[in-house]
């Protein structure tokens, strides 16, 4: 039997007979109370007969619970699209952004979302309408890579990307006709049918959405975090809002090492001797990589599949009960740039894949930044 979600307990507040959604619903709710976006989710609330009365409040609600990052100001509001654990909502909500709807899939990290925000994401983009989403000012996502159809007649963007996960943030962006956007992908999409897909969805959102929009390869490694990690941002404005072209925020020369972030006497999870003899060490062609508190470079991107110990992609510690062992949940967070306070509810298995599919959050805020400061 699988084990309840964290969220499980909002069922009291629901009638007997619900939908999954409703748990997103009512708490995308508590966490808008006292704004205007939160009407749009009350109108909802009523219209399924569920009380209410019965919501409690924010503050007792995140009192209760210990929800460590709410929203704090709302100089501007934004979406936050294939969520995953909230690393654009972090970033956004340190800018002075708050979040009016979240959608991510995956079940394990809707519960490390809702640990740290309060907040159950709405679930599979592809079931939902654009209409049901309360206005906004940015949108947010770093959306997964598809094939896209070939460019063939000029029939619009429902052509060339129907099918795709892309298609249903144009979807949304043609409907709500957001500011901004923010948008994040791996490098590989430059490059992905020999350069088509990348021409096609810049030609979407320029040509068709009509949006001002930039794109680059930043490296977190130039931005405070000790991992080299190269991925591809777009920005968008909306004409009417910013004409001249974005000037992406600069790095710092001078890289920031893993070894002072690496825990001393940390005693897992480690590799065994038998996987190191067999495996690890198999070949003397310099992998993997091996790290200590001595360590002044950051280290190779953590990939989601970071636990199945690849020699070839992963990065392991000299320590621990065999004197090699895996990552540990604070050195994944300072990897990715996220606070040791973080919260991850779920296994260790699900805690590497859902860091590794994250975004590195000082490289979104530093976007951020200058998004706010255009607007």
């Amino acid at each position: 039997m699988a084990r309840a979600a964290n969220y499980a307990f909002l069922k009291k507040y629901l009638p007997i007979e619900h939908f999954e959604e409703n748990y997103a619903l009512i708490s995308h709710y508590i966490q808008l109370q006292g704004t205007n976006n939160a009407e749009k989710y009350e109108k909802e609330i009523i219209a399924r007969n569920i009380n209410l009365s019965l919501l409690p409040q924010k503050k007792d609600f995140n009192d209760s619970i210990d929800i460590p990052y709410v929203n704090k100001e709302e100089k501007f509001t934004f979406i936050d699209l294939f969520a995953g654990i909230g690393g654009f909502r972090m970033a956004l909500q340190n800018c002075g952004g708050e979040c009016v709807f979240s959608s991510e899939w995956d079940e394990s990290a809707k519960q490390t979302y809702f640990a740290n925000y309060g907040e159950v994401p709405f679930g599979d983009i592809t079931k939902i309408n654009p209409n049901d989403i309360p206005d906004f000012d940015v949108l947010a996502g770093g959306f997964p890579c598809q094939p896209f159809s070939s460019i063939g007649k000029r029939e619009g963007f429902k052509h060339k990307t129907q099918g795709t996960l892309f298609f249903h943030i144009a979807e949304i962006i043609k409907e709500k006709q957001p500011k901004a956007f923010i948008l994040e992908n791996v490098t590989g999409l430059l490059t992905h049918d020999e350069g088509r897909t990348y021409e096609t969805i810049m030609d979407i959102l320029q040509n068709e959405l009509n949006y001002n929009v930039n794109a680059k390869v930043l490296n977190s490694a130039d931005f405070g975090v000790p991992q080299e990690r190269k991925r591809l941002y777009f920005i968008g404005f909306r004409k009417d809002i910013y004409s001249s072209e974005f000037i992406f925020p600069d790095g710092d020369e001078k890289r920031v090492g893993i070894g002072q972030f690496v825990e001393k006497d940390a005693k897992g999870p480690s590799i065994s001797k038998h996987l190191q003899q067999t495996y690890i060490f198999k070949k003397d062609d310099g992998h993997p990589e091996i790290i200590d508190s001595n360590s002044d470079f950051p280290v190779k991107t953590l990939c989601a599949s970071y636990h199945k110990i690849q020699r070839i992609t992963g990065t392991f510690v000299r320590g621990g009960e065999t004197g090699l062992r895996l990552l540990t949940e604070n050195e994944c967070k300072a990897i990715m740039g996220y606070p040791k306070e973080f919260k991850i509810p779920v296994s260790r298995t699900q805690m590497y894949h859902q860091f590794g599919n994250s975004v590195a959050v000082p490289v979104i805020e530093k976007l951020a930044e200058k998004i706010v400061s255009n607007l």
